[in-house]
């Protein structure tokens, strides 16, 4: 799929604009295709729902709620819709989705104007399923008033919510995790069109596994227009996906050189390399070398027995010794590779930091820098800024490591984290990764990608090493579109774990488990039809139902 844009409230408002003004489509026909997106997922994602109880605004989101609950209901379902606020009032295409709704009557239909008259309708708390459609794009915090009491109202209730563009009361612009201040619960979010940035930064559903979907409603490409520089990184799926030559072979895919480990008397870390090295393999690299102090040699190459690996003289500790920095010791551990992997239980000793800037400064092949990699390069910004200049840097840091980089605090880049990653991206020259929860991927140019996949299973030993790994595969195999190379690993690094833990349990699932889950995490389609093309939805987050859609029609 082509690239998928973030766009701002005021940017999706111009895009409906320009749909109906420039490009002829009704603004109805956007409104009943609306309607059916949010009465299909309705029927797919809670197939056991029979009464359902929809609350709807006054304003366009409203109106898609109303069409929505009148497709339900003629499709046999038990509805009652709750018009909060008078319709008297109502005007324009929710006026029209008004007038659908009640004439004839569809279902149980009442318009309530005060929070008493709300008490009277407790019963249809007892729904299987509640459609929030009293707010939408337009809203503007604080909730207050009758919408803030029809928040009150329904707070009994355990029917899951399924929220129409925005769970009510949260702002579209939002970048934050959460937000302060009333907002609806939703265990599922269809929006339309394109995300807005609470759709890709805010944790808006109750659970992680649980849907936050994009339905095209029949805005043409040239009418979503954003200046925000903000994408979503698993647009960037399909180039994983391409398929491979027939007559491929494995110089047709790249080399990756996996550089780390330490392994003496006083401990090591010989695993983190080696998952490095598995992972990049796992990735579709045709070659894999991991070059690994001698003393742990025989544990790396043991994990794998299709990596090649490469014995670098240690110290007396079981660090990489500065040898290695020997002109024909240095020819020979970068001849043929295409891309470098280094950081993964480096350390940090003296020799091993002379022996990393030494590596960089004699070499061009485009360089994947993780965990003890980047804290020897935070203690030399100078050199770091040299080193990025006219090469492909991809600096992978977790949120105390970005704090070292930019020499700011944990706290400041965990409440600043997009703007953390892209000004440093910019000032450095550098591609950034900012792992987390909504890992960001940020260029020099100031564009930034957001990842969606992952889940807090993830959040052990060796997950960094395995997204070093996959992130070197996947550019190895497409040196000429790294931005997307490093975007996809990202979201499929994500995927594989998303598998991994709807099959275990985010407890007790171990990194190298989601490597099992990757080859799924390929083959997957981020979107779904129903019949004829009806209903497509684009899956930002949660697990696609196992069965199939139930087409709902205007």
């Amino acid at each position: 799929m082509n690239a998928m844009h973030v766009l701002s409230a005021a940017e999706m408002q111009a895009c409906d604009r320009a749909t109906t003004e420039r490009f002829g489509v009704p603004s109805i026909d956007l409104m009943r295709a609306a309607s059916a997106a949010v009465a299909g997922l309705a029927r797919w994602q809670f197939p056991r729902a029979r009464r359902v109880t929809v609350l709807c605004g006054r304003g366009n989101n409203g109106g898609d709620g109303m069409m929505a609950a009148r497709l339900l209901a003629r499709d046999g379902l038990d509805v009652t819709t709750l018009l909060i606020g008078s319709a008297g009032i109502l005007k324009g295409d929710a006026g029209v989705a008004w007038n659908e709704l009640t004439s004839p009557m569809h279902g149980r239909v009442y318009a309530v104007t005060t929070a008493q008259e709300l008490e009277r309708h407790k019963d249809a708390l007892g729904a299987d399923l509640i459609v929030d459609a009293l707010l939408g794009t337009g809203f503007k915090p604080p909730l207050k008033g009758l919408a803030l009491a029809a928040l009150e109202w329904m707070r009994p209730s355990s029917a899951p919510v399924l929220a129409v563009d925005l769970p009510s009361g949260w702002p579209a612009d939002g970048t934050a995790a959460t937000v302060e201040g009333p907002v609806f619960p939703a265990d599922g979010v269809v929006t339309f069109t394109a995300p807005k940035p609470a759709h890709v930064f805010g944790q808006l559903t109750r659970g992680w596994e649980q849907p936050i979907v994009v339905a095209p409603i029949g805005s043409p490409d040239a009418a979503i227009v954003s200046a925000l520089g903000v994408e979503w990184a698993g647009s960037s799926l399909a180039l994983a996906q391409t398929p491979r030559a027939m007559a491929s072979n494995k110089g047709n895919f790249g080399h990756v050189l996996v550089v780390g480990g330490s392994f003496g008397a006083a401990g090591g870390k010989a695993g983190a390399p080696a998952m490095t090295a598995l992972a990049a393999l796992r990735a579709g690299a045709g070659l894999v070398t991991a070059a690994v102090p001698a003393p742990a040699l025989a544990p790396v190459a043991a994990f794998v027995p299709e990596l090649m690996t490469w014995p670098l003289a240690a110290t007396p500790a079981g660090a990489i010794s500065s040898e290695d920095l020997a002109p024909e010791r240095m020819a020979a551990l970068t001849a043929g590779k295409t891309v470098l992997a280094i950081g993964p239980g480096l350390g940090q000793a003296p020799e091993t930091v002379k022996f990393v800037t030494g590596l960089l400064s004699a070499t061009q092949m485009p360089a994947v820098i993780d965990a003890d990699g980047l804290n020897i390069l935070a203690a030399k910004p100078v050199l770091l800024a040299k080193l990025a200049n006219g090469r492909t840097f991809v600096l992978t840091p977790h949120p105390g490591e970005m704090a070292r980089l930019a020499g700011v605090s944990v706290a400041e880049v965990q409440t600043n984290r997009l703007e953390t990653a892209r000004g440093f991206a910019q000032r450095v020259g550098v591609t950034l990764v900012l792992k987390g929860a909504r890992t960001l991927i940020a260029y020099p140019d100031g564009r930034v990608a957001v990842n969606t996949s992952g889940n807090p299973g993830m959040a052990k030993g060796g997950s960094g090493d395995l997204l070093t790994g996959i992130i070197a595969g996947l550019m190895a195999q497409h040196p000429g579109d790294v931005a997307r190379a490093v975007e996809a690993a990202v979201y499929l690094h994500g995927l594989a774990a998303d598998f991994a833990v709807r099959e275990s349990d985010e407890h007790t699932v171990l990194a190298t488990d989601t490597l099992r889950y990757l080859a799924r995490a390929f083959r997957h389609q981020g979107f779904h039809f129903g019949k004829d093309g009806a209903n497509r939805y684009v899956w930002l987050q949660g697990a696609l139902p196992a069965e199939g859609p139930q087409e709902v029609r205007g």
